[in-house]
């Protein structure tokens, strides 16, 4: 069925230039990244050798933003090594493939540019219908040809869980639970779906939002589960190196993002790829939405690779990205950080 008929916010959401330059228009950045000492930090990082450090609230769970976009790339691929789904299949009545709507190249737009949904967002609203949502993002028709540009897009993701569901024959949530959280053992990991789940999340903004207006699902759980699903993934626990080599393949986008350590950034299958300044390459995701962002990432050229998920308030995810980097070179903080508890570790 065409799609017509049928939330968070990351800063990568702009369309870039013709698909032969490989470059991208800057990311917007709300905020000086680097100047925020009164945010809080809750952080956790797992090395290579199993090492585990962290530092925060041990047991709040936090929103996972767009960091639920990886979850929902690696459900694809699983799908795709067990035979179950086709990724360069096009989806029945378009012309864009999951594999497109995985790496933001199905020429889809965002929810994010309608100042009608930043205004229901604002006012509590509750999400709108699907139908209603789909109509307001392509009312304008598609952005480019499939496979031909880049555009960041949460409607994408949506449909591409959507296809998820359809191919396995059940709910995300449960594929979540039974192919990752159960046997990774990250029980904190759960799908939110009513405000009362977000009630009991660690921010007191969260009971103010409805994770319906995060249109592909919004995953929530602790920074620990955050980091060990992450890790996972770079231990071939979730997948095999096929499976892993097809996330990784990504798109160029650009260099330094003001505002935000990116010194070079691109895109794969639900992975931010890319370097952040000492810390060399760095793979993962960030995410935020109203009140609160994140950023998990693995560093595979520190001297022991490690896998690091921070979260903080505010709304600028380069704070985020930058405390990332902090832990992942000198395995703490940056220094002045406020309200962040001491450090604890384990091995």
């Amino acid at each position: 069925m065409p799609v017509v008929q049928g939330g968070d916010r990351c800063s990568h959401g702009r369309r870039d230039a013709p698909a032969e330059t490989g470059t991208v228009a800057a990311p917007e950045t709300k905020g000086d990244a680097r100047s925020m000492p009164d945010a809080e930090l809750h952080f956790h990082a797992i090395t290579a050798r199993g090492r585990e450090s962290g530092g925060g609230a041990t047991d709040a769970c936090f929103p996972y933003w767009s960091f639920t976009k990886t979850v929902i790339a690696i459900s694809a691929a699983k799908l795709s090594d067990a035979g179950v789904l086709d990724l360069d299949a096009a989806i029945a009545g378009e012309q864009f493939t999951v594999r497109q709507l995985l790496s933001h190249t199905a020429g889809l737009p965002d929810y994010g540019s309608l100042p009608e949904y930043h205004r229901a967002v604002a006012a509590g609203d509750d999400p709108w219908p699907r139908d209603r949502m789909i109509e307001a993002v392509l009312s304008r028709g598609p952005l480019f040809t499939p496979g031909e540009g880049w555009s960041y897009s949460n409607i994408g993701y949506m449909l591409a869980r959507e296809r998820i569901e359809a191919a396995s024959g059940v709910g995300f949530g449960r594929l979540v639970d039974e192919t990752i959280r159960r046997p990774l053992g990250l029980d904190s990991i759960a799908l939110a779906t009513t405000r009362e789940q977000f009630s009991r999340l660690h921010w007191p903004a969260a009971r103010h939002y409805h994770p319906g207006w995060v249109y592909h699902g919004c995953l929530t759980g602790t920074a620990r589960d955050a980091a060990a699903l992450l890790h996972a993934l770079w231990c071939g626990r979730l997948l095999g190196e096929r499976g892993l080599a097809e996330m990784l393949v990504r798109r160029p986008l650009g260099g330094a993002i003001p505002g935000r350590p990116w010194t070079e950034c691109g895109y794969g299958l639900g992975l931010m790829s890319g370097r952040m300044g000492d810390a060399g390459r760095a793979i993962g995701h960030s995410g935020g939405g109203p009140f609160c962002v994140n950023a998990v990432y693995h560093f595979p050229d520190r001297d022991e690779p490690v896998t690091v998920a921070c979260f903080t308030d505010g709304t600028a995810e380069g704070r985020a990205e930058f405390e990332a980097v902090a832990v992942a070179c000198t395995g703490r903080p940056s220094p002045g950080t406020e309200r962040a508890r001491a450090p604890r570790s384990r091995s």
